[in-house]
């Protein structure tokens, strides 16, 4: 093996000795990583390179630095700042760099997640294949094969045996009015002109009424002794000539259209920032939300993040404000719903995918969770509805609100509620969430699955 093919080999080692993605989610530095860029450190491999043996200090070659000393490297110095100078760039190897896309498809094989993002906005109509038609178009589009099974099938609910209504008119006492009746009774499609055609034409053949022709004593007599022959079986027998086609039968060919749907997504984020929500906790926050945007980015053609704090009222921030403001205030919780319905409505639940992930300490002041929260999210549409508690050591008392999403919606297709106490719970939350909207089919909203338990439905 050369010495370009061992360097190689020690590079993939060491992207193999990465961080398991697990646990830098859980207790990595996910600082050092931007929205577009996760860098996972590397546990470092010393690259392989020569070096002078000091054994074999003589001989009579010298470098134009003079004699090599002995550990001292032979191969060049690389290209960039001269010595002395403090360099500038970061040692790339002790990272190693993925996409949002790469990140989402190892944390969907680290986790066991299959989120299959959906396509809402239309972007743009295509021509497709000839496989729709019309009924007008250019004759050169005429769709031959569907006129003529139109027409065929047309013909074939239309068509009855003539002779089998011709006897009905040699029923004792009927009239053209008594046979069509009777025709009509026996489900046979015909009119009466064509009765009373038929009528005349026996009486001009036999010289007088066709009522003077007594044949059957009743209608019965005549169904017992005659059988119908179905058209099928006719058609089958003596074959068919033509098809009596009308222009109502005609199709045209047009090209399908496809809509291209972009699988877009917006985030709305929510955080408690009030007084109780200390450093532990807001950490914990950020280590299940993060790895949670870059998945979404990743999973999505287009994703836009909103993030809003709260105490006892709301307001929108960026993302680097989102993670460490802090105030000394109280916790309303519904303060941050009201907002993400205005946010939301930007952007319409028909042309996006929609999701709300809140997270905090479950405190919640009075009955606010029960009177407002949760009719705030029965209103709100979304693919997915997610609380987050971050309690390090354990649920507080006083912290009902993960509880009381939970009995409301209980296990909605679109409602998920996670416990995180420490670092290593926050795998388990993110997959708990994420799956819930996998496993869903999008087709209940929060507000419908909580109707449905209120309505009379099983709590599941």
């Amino acid at each position: 093996m050369g010495l370009t093919e061992d360097r190689e080999r020690f590079r993939e080692v060491g992207e193999e000795r990465r961080e398991d993605l697990a646990e830098f989610i859980s207790h990595g530095d996910l600082g050092g990583s931007d929205p577009d860029r996760v860098r996972i450190p590397v546990k470092i491999v010393d690259l392989p390179e020569f070096e002078y043996d000091q054994r074999e200090a003589g001989g009579v070659g010298q470098g134009q630095d003079g004699q090599p000393q002995p550990g001292q490297p032979v191969e060049p110095e690389p290209d960039g700042d001269e010595e002395g100078d403090p360099g500038e760039e970061g040692g790339e190897h002790e990272y190693y760099e993925m996409d949002p896309e790469e990140f989402a498809r190892e944390l969907d094989e680290e986790l066991g997640l299959d989120l299959e993002p959906k396509g809402k906005r239309v972007v743009e109509e295509v021509e497709g294949d000839f496989t729709d038609t019309a009924r007008a178009g250019p004759r050169g589009t005429l769709d031959v094969d569907e006129f003529f099974k139109r027409g065929l099938k047309r013909h074939l609910a239309t068509d009855f045996d003539d002779e089998y209504v011709r006897e009905g008119l040699f029923v004792a006492g009927a009239g053209v009015d008594d046979a069509f009746a009777w025709a009509r009774d026996e489900g046979i499609p015909v009119s009466r002109a064509w009765i009373a055609d038929a009528a005349a034409t026996l009486a001009a053949e036999h010289g007088e009424p066709v009522a003077a022709l007594d044949r059957w004593e009743s209608f019965d007599a005549l169904d017992d002794a005659v059988d119908r022959e179905p058209v099928t079986q006719r058609i089958r027998r003596e074959g068919l000539d033509s098809v009596p086609f009308r222009r109502e039968d005609e199709r045209f060919r047009h090209p399908e259209v496809i809509e291209k749907r972009e699988r877009n997504v917006v985030v709305v984020n929510v955080r408690d920032a009030s007084g109780s929500m200390r450093e532990t906790k807001r950490e914990l926050v950020e280590r299940v939300f993060t790895p949670m945007d870059w998945y979404l980015t990743g999973k999505y053609d287009a994703a836009e993040f909103r993030y809003v704090v709260h105490d006892a009222e709301a307001w929108e921030v960026d993302r680097e404000e989102f993670f460490g403001v802090q105030s000394g205030g109280g916790t309303r919780i519904s303060s941050a719903y009201e907002l993400v319905a205005e946010i939301l409505e930007e952007y319409p639940y028909s042309e996006w995918n929609r999701y709300v992930f809140a997270a905090g300490d479950s405190e919640n002041a009075g009955s606010d969770t029960t009177d407002a929260v949760i009719p705030l999210m029965e209103s709100i549409d979304a693919n997915l509805h997610a609380y987050v508690e971050t309690q390090p050591g354990g649920a507080a008392p006083n912290a009902r609100h993960a509880d009381e999403v939970e009995e409301a919606f209980g296990d909605a297709d679109n409602v998920a509620v996670a416990r995180v106490s420490e670092p290593d719970d926050v795998t388990d939350a993110i997959y708990e969430i994420l799956s819930t909207e996998a496993d869903g089919d999008g087709g209940a909203t929060a507000g419908e699955a909580a109707r449905g338990r209120t309505d009379g439905g099983e709590n599941r």
